[in-house]
């Protein structure tokens, strides 16, 4: 009984630290990405303002995809486990 206790108290919070990392993994990849582009772009000595229109756009789309994938994860997980609460054992 207490067993189960502890591991249901320890898959919630790695379960919420998981999340943590996923988010910081997100937010660290949009980041790279949009300093890549405008580094890539001013290198190559292209317009100011295309360069940093570009890499808007670059780091925008990093964060949905991104986010998509953490929530797409989420409801694929959720699923699964009530297809396996379904199942008898």
């Amino acid at each position: 009984m207490i067993e189960r206790l502890v591991e249901a108290r320890l898959a919630e919070r790695f379960e919420a630290e998981s999340f943590h990392w996923r988010m910081r993994l997100i937010a660290i990849e949009t980041v790279i990405m949009g300093l890549l582009v405008l580094a890539t772009g001013l290198v190559l000595k292209q317009p100011f303002m295309m360069v940093v229109r570009a890499s808007v756009l670059i780091a925008g789309s990093c964060l949905v995809t991104g986010l998509l994938l953490v929530g797409l994860s989420a409801i694929s997980t959720k699923v699964l486990h009530r297809i396996r609460g379904r199942r008898p054992r």
